[in-house]
């Protein structure tokens, strides 16, 4: 006490000196002190200087490369205990909430609620100990606040275009602007005949072969003399070429070049409407496009009989118990891959990889995008914990609220728009996965079938066309045919499924 007496300074100060606060060495401390107040504050001024807690964007998914700040949940100079949520995140896959990893203050708020794109790492707020005075927190200079997106960059090739199209225009100044189809241009020029001395009449101004040979016909009835020769344009000093002022209505009502996008350059100007992309959308193009440019999708559909599955799901409901057909399929998914574990795998870059559990990742459609959660050691289920699982997960995806464990990892996906009203299709596989099962809707269908006594009688059936799409890498057609027929044997036999 007497030390601190003598130095004009408080116990915490001292704390800082001798390096016990926050486990800091006393060298340490020291220079900070000396960097922050240059051992001004020592005589008779207040102490001023307090060390913030950086609080950055943190990577919440492997895939995640940037986030945006849907709320704060604390306000600045409110106290934070370990575990208190802070903030929420959107995520590439959710929405997920940032909890505080020590007790203190929120001083300052850097990136405010409804911020988008911060980058991963970037400042997003600061906190400082408790007792602390929260109000003189500063950003620090080393970590300023995340650079705005930048603007999209106008492409240099469009300005070259413009500019090659004036010479045009001035090399062509005082001559109608024609054009040609390539025969009409092979006729005149055979004949030596201005295409200006002519009418067009194609589509959007073009000179066609019919007014070319008008021509021809009239220079040899002598009705009109040789190709006059264009006027040259008058000399003028070097000023910026505008567009002649209308004198008359003009001969092409419609525009002779509409306005067209070309492929690798921006879209022209009045061809297109800018949609916003979420996070969600802009990392499930990504994720799409290098799926189907790096994975070589494989194909393959089978048509199932859903007869004993909907008798099942009949007497259940009758004893309140509700279940979906998806339900069935998730079940008899996982009992396949529990036989046939060579299809549990994935690609890792260099080669298969075994999966230790059988995870089964089911396609829930959101505003914000498709999300795949996770049904956890499907095997080892039953249809009614299945069909739970799949009600509260689905709920939880479409509120943005899955837990980043929900809906990272997996090891078949499925995927099905049965009830959209989608016959069949063929699905995207999500990597490293190596298979997803496309699930059509069920359809009444007449066939031919023999009964106990083996008489062949006409009956009616309710089949449900299914297509696996699989990694050629890690699953080959003749596997991927023996999956589809166990999947097959599995779902029309749901006795085999407990």
């Amino acid at each position: 006490m007497a030390a601190s007496l003598r130095l004009g300074c408080s116990r915490p100060v001292l704390r800082y000196l001798l390096g016990s606060s926050v486990g800091r060495r006393p060298e340490a401390v020291v220079t900070s002190l000396n960097h922050s107040v240059g051992f001004r504050g020592f005589h008779g001024t207040a102490w001023l200087w307090v060390d913030p807690i950086k609080i950055l964007m943190p990577s919440l998914s492997p895939t995640m490369e940037e986030g945006n700040i849907v709320k704060w949940l604390k306000k600045e100079g409110e106290a934070v205990s370990a575990g208190d949520a802070l903030c929420e995140i959107e995520t590439d896959k959710a929405v997920v909430t940032l909890d505080s990893g020590e007790d203190g203050i929120l001083a300052k708020i850097v990136v405010e609620e409804g911020s988008k794109g911060i980058r991963l790492g970037s400042l997003i707020g600061l906190m400082v100990e408790e007792g602390a005075d929260w109000k003189q927190v500063e950003i620090p200079k080393d970590v300023g606040p995340p650079p705005c997106p930048a603007a999209p960059m106008s492409a240099p090739p469009v300005v070259e275009a413009a500019g090659v199209a004036s010479s045009r225009q001035a090399r062509s100044a005082g001559k109608p602007q024609i054009r040609l189809s390539p025969a009409a241009r092979n006729i005149l020029e055979k004949y030596e005949i201005d295409a200006s001395q002519g009418t067009p009449t194609g589509p959007r101004g073009i000179f066609t072969k019919e007014d070319a040979l008008k021509l021809v016909q009239l220079k040899t009835s002598g009705k009109f003399g040789e190709s006059r020769p264009s006027p040259a344009p008058p000399t003028t000093s070097a000023v910026p070429l505008t567009p002649p002022a209308a004198t008359g209505p003009s001969s092409y009502p419609r525009p002779m070049i509409p306005p067209v996008s070309t492929p690798g350059q921006p879209n022209a100007v009045g061809t297109f409407t800018e949609i916003p992309a979420s996070t969600v959308r802009r990392v499930i193009a990504k994720r799409l496009t290098e799926s189907k440019s790096t994975v070589p999708h494989a194909y393959a559909t089978a048509d199932c009989d859903l007869g004993a599955v909907l008798k099942i799901r009949k007497k259940l409901v009758k004893d309140d118990i509700k279940v979906s057909v998806n339900d069935f399929i998730i079940k008899a998914i996982a009992v396949t891959l529990k036989q046939m574990p060579n299809v549990n795998v994935s690609w890792d870059g260099q080669g298969p990889k075994q999966l230790p559990s059988i995870d089964i990742s089911v396609a829930v459609a959101t505003d914000r995008g498709l999300i795949t959660p996770i049904i956890k050691d499907a095997a080892a289920k039953g249809i009614q914990e299945i069909a739970a699982s799949v009600k509260a997960l689905a709920k939880k995806a479409r509120d943005g609220k899955l837990l980043p464990e929900e809906y990272q990892g997996g090891s078949f996906s499925v995927s099905n728009l049965g009830m959209f009203g989608i016959d069949e299709f063929r699905a995207v596989i999500n990597p490293p996965q190596s298979c997803i099962l496309a699930v059509g809707r069920s359809r009444s269908q007449l066939k031919l079938s023999e009964d106990g006594e083996g008489n062949t009688r006409l009956q009616e059936h309710q089949l449900m066309t299914v297509s696996m799409s699989s990694d050629s890498r890690v699953v080959d057609d003749e596997l991927a045919t023996k999956f589809l027929e166990c999947f097959k044997r599995n779902l029309e036999n749901p006795a085999l499924l407990y």
